[in-house]
């Protein structure tokens, strides 16, 4: 496969398979911990709202909803977690697709873990990493575990896509 083509399917297999342990995950918080997760609908009525300049909301919950929420919120989730498979990908260079480690992975998982704290939390409004939420440190472990998940989703995917290439 040539490299360019490489990356591209790299990605878009790492990507959506991190993302899919990320929901695996949160089915089992939600059903087996009984922990809330985040409801995606927010994050598409979030970007739904964008286009009229809103990015940030004291409260999305309580903010207009916004037709197709639902499907936007998910659309954009895996969309992010496949370009941030490619961030990765282009990090740790090609060979990566081809031996692929555990601490790059999670190490890029920690490093996600950014968005929510510095953008998603505070447009939401939550406050940065969560300050305004009622149990801030409770949120941040949630933040950090989902993403550490995505990590761990990285490498798992990475190894399936090694064997894939291998055949």
């Amino acid at each position: 496969m040539a490299p360019f083509w490489e990356f591209i399917w790299g990605a878009l297999a790492l990507g959506a398979g991190a993302t899919l342990c990320m929901d695996v995950w949160g089915l089992v918080q939600k059903h087996i911990l009984r922990i809330s997760v985040l409801d995606y609908a927010l994050l598409g009525r979030w970007i739904g709202h964008l286009p009229q300049g809103r990015a940030r909301h004291e409260a999305i919950a309580r903010a207009a909803p916004v037709k197709g929420e639902r499907t936007l919120g998910w659309a954009a989730h895996y969309l992010i977690g496949i370009v941030f498979a490619a961030l990765f990908l282009a990090a740790a260079g090609r060979s990566y697709l081809a031996a692929p480690a555990l601490a790059p992975a999670l190490a890029m998982g920690l490093v996600t873990v950014a968005a929510p704290y510095f953008i998603l939390q505070p447009a939401f409004g939550l406050g940065i990493a969560a300050a305004r939420t009622p149990k801030p440190w409770l949120a941040r472990l949630k933040s950090l575990s989902t993403h550490l998940v995505f990590g761990l989703g990285l490498y798992l995917s990475a190894q399936i896509w090694a064997g894939f290439l291998a055949t």
